[in-house]
C-alpha cells in the first residue's frame, strides 16, 4: 500500500518541484504605455505643475533611459515595441482606416513570452489592427480588453471590446482598464504573467475625472511651450490632470504586485507612444506629436527589476522602443519566436552598468513626408538641417555649414534607411511626394488600406466592421475628419452606399448586425447587404435617435473628432456567405423618409 501510494504521489510531486524550479527565478513583466504623453508631462522629467510620483518611483527605484525616441504617432510606435522592427517594415504606414494593421508575418514579444508558458493580457488601446488575426488575441495575449483602435471617442461608461464582443462599462476608461489589468493580475499571480497596460490618455479628448479637473482648472501655467504662442492652457492643464489620474492608477497596479510579494521579481517599464499632442512643457524641446523633431519623439522610458537592475541609474546612449523586444525576452530569458532580423538592440548591458564598448548606431523616425534621424549628439531633422544636440538641444541653429561631411553621410544614411524599409526613396524635406511615396514614406491620410479585411474564422467568429474601416460613397459621409471613432451619417440616397473589402475564410451561414441611429420619422427604410452572390435584406426599425453626449468632454471637443450617442443594435438576419475576396456593400432600396440610419459598425459572426 505504501508503494502503491509512492507511487501515486511521486509524479504529482515531481510535477510540482519542476514548476517551481521552471518558474520561480522567470520575472513578471508588467508594461505600461502612455497614449500622447510628452516628455515633459512628469515631476521627474522636471514638471513642476504636475505631480506624478508613481510613474517617477519606477525611475527611482530602477533604471531611465534619457535619450529614448519612439515615433511621431501611435500606431507605429506601437508595432516597433509589439515586434522589435521598424514599424514600415511591418506593414503599419498609418493611425486609421487599415493601414495600422501590424502584417500577419510578424512576431510580437507577447508571442515570445506566451511560448516560455506566460499567461499574457492587454488591457487598453491596441491600434495595431482590430479584426482577427490582426486582433490581439491573435497576436501573443491570452486576453484583451479596450479598443482597438486609435482614437476612442468616450472617456466616461464607454462601450469596449471584451474578448472580441462589446460591452457596456460604468466609470473613467482608464479606471476600468485598470481594474481589468489588476483581475488578470490577481488570476495568475502564482505563474508568471506579462500584462500590457496601453492607457488611452493624455490623448485627446479632452475629458479628465471631475476631481482630478478641480485640482487643475484654475493653475497658473508656469512652465511654458517651447512655441509657446501656440499653447492653449486648459488643454495643458487637462492633460496634466489626465496624467495623475493616469499616475494614480500606475499605483494601483504597483501596490497590487506588492500585495502578492511580487515587487521584487516584476519588470515594470513605462514609457509613452509619442510627443505631446498640445503645446505644452517639454524642457525646451522642439516640436509636439506628429513632428519628427526631438520634442516630437522624445519619450521618458523606465524600467524596474528590484532583484536585477540598479536603482537610479540613467542610460545616456540613445535607444529606442524597437529595443524594448530583444531587452525584455533577454532580462527573462525568453527566446524570441519569428525568423525576422530585430532592428533592435538589447539594453541589458546598459541597464546593469557593464563596462562594455557600445557601438555607435541612429534611430530614425519618420511621419508622412517627413523624416529625421538621431545619432548619440546630432539630429539631420526633416528639412536636411543639422544640429548639435548637446550644444543645442532646443534645435535653434543649424550648423550645416559647419560639418557638411556629416550632413551628406546622415542623408545618405536615412535615404537608404528609407529604402531598405519601404522600398522607396524620398528626399529629406520634399513636400511634393507623389501620394504612392506618402504612403510608402509611412504617411497618414484617410485612404482605405488595400489588404482585405478578414472574417469568418472559426477560432474567433466575431469580426467587427467599424465605420473607420469602410468606404463612403455617394454622399454618404463621415461623423468628423478623423477616422478612428467615427460613424457614417447622411445616407439620404439609393445611390448612396457604404463598402467594406473583405477575405471571407470560410464559407458559411453568419448573422449581421448593425449598430444604428434613426430618427424617429425616418424609420422603415429598406436595406440590402451583398457580398458577391450573396443577399440579405431587411428594415431599418424600430427608431432610435439619441442626443449626443453632453457628459463626456472636460474641454470643447478639438475639431475632427465626432460627439458619440448611444447606438441601438439592429439583428439584420442570417446570410450565407461564400469564401474569397470582394466587396461587402450596404445600400438602401427603399427610403420612405429623409435619411436611412447612422452606421457605426456592421458585426459579422460566424455560426456554428
Amino acid at each position: 500500500m505504501q508503494r502503491l501510494l509512492i507511487a501515486f504521489l511521486f509524479p504529482l510531486i515531481a510535477a510540482s518541484v519542476f514548476a517551481i524550479s521552471v518558474f520561480a527565478d522567470q520575472p513578471n513583466v508588467v508594461v505600461f504605455l502612455a497614449d500622447d504623453a510628452g516628455w515633459g508631462d512628469y515631476s521627474y522629467s522636471g514638471n513642476r505643475m504636475v505631480a506624478t510620483p508613481n510613474i517617477d518611483s519606477i525611475a527611482q527605484a530602477g533604471v531611465s533611459l534619457d535619450r529614448f525616441f519612439v515615433q511621431p504617432v501611435c500606431a507605429p510606435t506601437r508595432a516597433e515595441f509589439l515586434t522589435g522592427r521598424w514599424h514600415g517594415r511591418g506593414g503599419v504606414r498609418g493611425v486609421s482606416t487599415g493601414q495600422e494593421r501590424l502584417d500577419l508575418d510578424e512576431k510580437t514579444v507577447a508571442d515570445a513570452f506566451k511560448s516560455a508558458g506566460y499567461a499574457t493580457g492587454a488591457f487598453g488601446k491596441w491600434h495595431n489592427g482590430s479584426q482577427w488575426p490582426y486582433h490581439p488575441m491573435a497576436r501573443g495575449f491570452d486576453e484583451y480588453f479596450g479598443h482597438s483602435s486609435g482614437h476612442w471617442g468616450e472617456y466616461f461608461d464607454a462601450p469596449l471590446e471584451e474578448n472580441g464582443k462589446m460591452i457596456r462599462t460604468q466609470g473613467y476608461i482608464v479606471d476600468v482598464c485598470t481594474d481589468r489589468a489588476l483581475g488578470f493580475i490577481d488570476r495568475n499571480k502564482d505563474k508568471p504573467f506579462m500584462c500590457y497596460i496601453p492607457f488611452t490618455t493624455p490623448h485627446s479628448p479632452w475629458a479628465a475625472p471631475e476631481s482630478d479637473w478641480e485640482r487643475f482648472k484654475d493653475k497658473p501655467i508656469i512652465q511654458k511651450a517651447s512655441a509657446a504662442s501656440n499653447e492653449v492652457a486648459d488643454e495643458t492643464r487637462c492633460a496634466l490632470a489626465m496624467m495623475e489620474n493616469q499616475d494614480m492608477n500606475v499605483g494601483r497596479v504597483l501596490d497590487r504586485l506588492k500585495l502578492y510579494g511580487l515587487q521584487d521579481n516584476t519588470i515594470v517599464v513605462y514609457f509613452s507612444d509619442n510627443g505631446p499632442n498640445s503645446h505644452r512643457w517639454t524642457g525646451g524641446m522642439k516640436g509636439k506629436k506628429g513632428n519628427t523633431d526631438e520634442g516630437g519623439v522624445r519619450s521618458v522610458c523606465y524600467i524596474r527589476w528590484p532583484e536585477k537592475l540598479p536603482a537610479g541609474h540613467s542610460v545616456t546612449q540613445i535607444s529606442g522602443a524597437v529595443d524594448l523586444l530583444p531587452t525584455l525576452t533577454a532580462l527573462a530569458g525568453v527566446k524570441c519566436v519569428g525568423d525576422k532580423p530585430l532592428d533592435g538592440r538589447d539594453l541589458t548591458p546598459l541597464l546593469m552598468k557593464q563596462e562594455i564598448k557600445w557601438p555607435e548606431r541612429m534611430i530614425f523616425n519618420t511621419w508622412a513626408t517627413e523624416a529625421s534621424v538621431r545619432t548619440q549628439t546630432h539630429r539631420l531633422d526633416a528639412k536636411g538641417q543639422l544640429y548639435d544636440m548637446i550644444a543645442d538641444p532646443g534645435q535653434t541653429t543649424p550648423i550645416n555649414d559647419q560639418q557638411p561631411e556629416l550632413v551628406a553621410s546622415l542623408i545618405a544614411a536615412l535615404e537608404n534607411w528609407r529604402q531598405d524599409v519601404y522600398g522607396a526613396v524620398a528626399t529629406t524635406g520634399d513636400t511634393q511626394a507623389s501620394s504612392d511615396q506618402k504612403k510608402n514614406s509611412g504617411g497618414g491620410g484617410n485612404a482605405i488600406d488595400p489588404r482585405p479585411i478578414p472574417v469568418g474564422y472559426r477560432e474567433f467568429p466575431i469580426a467587427m466592421l467599424p465605420a473607420r474601416d469602410g468606404e463612403p460613397r455617394g454622399g454618404v459621409q463621415r461623423s468628423s475628419g478623423a477616422p478612428n471613432c467615427s460613424y457614417f451619417v447622411n445616407w439620404t440616397s439609393l445611390d448612396d452606399s457604404m463598402v467594406w473589402l473583405l477575405d471571407v475564410q470560410t464559407a458559411g451561414n453568419y448573422a449581421v448586425t448593425i449598430d444604428y441611429t434613426c430618427k424617429v420619422p425616418d424609420a422603415g427604410s429598406t436595406i440590402e447587404l451583398r457580398f458577391k452572390e450573396a443577399m440579405l435584406r431587411g428594415k431599418v426599425e424600430p427608431g432610435w435617435d439619441p442626443p449626443l453626449y453632453t457628459n463626456q468632454d472636460t474641454l470643447p471637443r478639438p475639431k475632427g473628432e465626432s460627439q458619440m450617442k448611444e447606438f441601438r443594435t439592429l439583428d439584420l438576419g442570417q446570410v450565407t456567405l461564400p469564401a474569397g475576396q470582394g466587396s461587402l456593400t450596404l445600400r438602401a432600396i427603399d427610403i420612405p423618409g429623409a435619411t436611412v440610419m447612422d452606421v457605426r459598425r456592421v458585426t459579422l459572426t460566424l455560426l456554428p
